[in-house]
């Protein structure tokens, strides 16, 4: 028997939280989902996270949701965090940050273990290495596993990649907003991508309206980012995983639009 694990890439802002609560449930019919893995670190208004945009998600049909390096962006996500047994911080954050590296899904017959991390590469996380090593340890009870790799370097994504495969179900990165079309199984069973993409507006510039990034480009100022209007698209991978052996059978990558 297999297990049907559908995630979704960085939700951007309000156009891209709406767009999920509109394409989301029929997608998950479709495909007979059984767990849904949403990346939320952009669903709040003007950046991060919040315990209103997460339940924006929830309601939508995320399962479990997962972040990155704009989580602790808005404080009101702290308490909320340190509380929550569904959405997951990045693992490798200095000891002592609010909330958690790993969460867990109990189906009964298997628990499905979801960690997230950053990258090392121009970011600012721990060594994901050592880090990986150190949450499996802790979900040795869990024969399913995957990693989210929230990180800037695709490199980077392709060497965790490998270092964890045969170890965990699938590895798939977020971050970029940009997906990419390298969806496969690596020798060892793990399903892998090395950025799902991104949920919201499709003539934008990681979301954002393109004149306001052309802007700060050119002249180096800040700039308040506004979220881009207009068509929006649904980027993500579905991992379809064995359940006596943890290793992933097909993977499948999701582009939605329109």
């Amino acid at each position: 028997m297999t297990i049907n694990i559908l995630t979704v890439g960085d939700v951007t802002g309000a156009q891209g939280c709406e767009y999920l609560r509109r394409r989301l449930p029929t997608l998950k019919r479709m495909k007979a989902v059984d767990l849904c893995i949403v990346n939320g670190e952009n669903s709040a208004a003007g950046n991060g996270i919040t315990p209103a945009s997460a339940q924006e998600l929830f309601n939508a049909g995320a399962d479990l949701i997962t972040t990155g390096n704009h989580v602790f962006r808005r404080r009101e996500v702290y308490d909320y965090l340190d509380h929550s047994l569904s959405v997951v911080r990045p693992a490798n954050v200095y000891a002592g940050n609010p909330g958690r590296g790993f969460a867990i899904a109990d189906f009964g017959s298997v628990r499905v273990g979801v960690f997230n991390l950053l990258g090392n590469a121009f970011m600012e996380g721990a060594n994901p290495f050592t880090a990986a090593d150190d949450v499996l340890k802790e979900l040795t009870d869990c024969r399913i596993v995957l990693c989210d790799f929230h990180a800037e370097a695709t490199g980077e994504k392709r060497a965790l990649g490998f270092y964890l495969d045969g170890r965990v179900s699938a590895v798939f990165g977020t971050h970029t907003h940009v997906q990419t079309a390298d969806e496969q199984i690596l020798p060892g069973g793990t399903g892998y991508i090395t950025d799902l993409g991104m949920t919201g507006p499709v003539q934008s510039v990681l979301g954002v309206k393109p004149p306001i990034i052309i802007s700060k480009l050119k002249t180096g100022m800040p700039e308040r980012f506004d979220v881009a209007d207009g068509e929006c698209m649904l980027n993500g991978c579905l991992f379809t995983v064995d359940r006596a052996t943890g290793k992933t059978e097909a993977v499948e990558r999701i582009n939605i639009r329109g």
